[in-house]
């Protein structure tokens, strides 16, 4: 890919504000998180795309649409992580049950581990187009996975960034490699 990888994490939810694990939960927006990805299209202005991506979950569609991009294409592949039986609990409550649980390290019971993400995050970027920049809406753990893969971390790797709701990511290159150009 020549271009840059825009990526933006999908507006604030009830489950996000209140610290729940939400993967394939389909939950929606809240007021807040309407406002949030409607300001997202100033923050995104004077940028053309050549493709733009979508999660088929509600939050990542309505955050795009919302921030002005209704034409985006679902990729099934950027879903967020599948908490498996840890989906909609908070990480207290997941370490009531399992102490010394990591996600990056253990992944989740009836769910998916660091591997399983990552192999979605690199399908997907080697599914990028040659030419021309690309915008993403997805979920927070998935775009941590997508950012470690593409700069060449383990999946694993992820957890060393950390993606606001309603945050933006530019992946791009310098003198020839991937690089992170700017996190906010």
């Amino acid at each position: 890919m020549a271009g840059e990888l825009v990526i933006v994490r999908h507006a604030d939810t009830d489950w996000t504000v209140g610290g729940r694990h939400t993967g394939r939960s389909d939950i929606p927006l809240n007021g807040r998180g309407r406002e949030v990805a409607a300001a997202l299209a100033e923050r995104l202005r004077g940028r053309s795309f050549a493709t733009i991506w979508t999660s088929p979950l509600a939050r990542a569609r309505e955050t795009a649409r919302l921030a002005g991009y209704p034409q985006a294409q679902e990729r099934a592949a950027l879903v967020e992580w599948d908490y498996g039986d840890y989906d909609g609990l908070t990480r207290v409550q997941i370490l009531e049950r399992n102490p010394t649980w990591d996600l990056w390290r253990d992944g989740c019971p009836g769910g998916e581990t660091a591997g399983e993400v990552g192999a979605r995050a690199d399908m997907l970027l080697a599914a990028l187009p040659g030419e021309g920049d690309v915008l993403i809406f997805s979920h927070g753990h998935m775009l941590r996975v997508l950012t470690a893969r593409w700069l060449g971390l383990d999946a694993a790797g992820g957890a060393l960034f950390a993606l606001a709701p309603g945050g933006i990511g530019v992946l791009g290159h310098e003198h020839g490699q991937r690089v992170l150009r700017s996190w906010h």
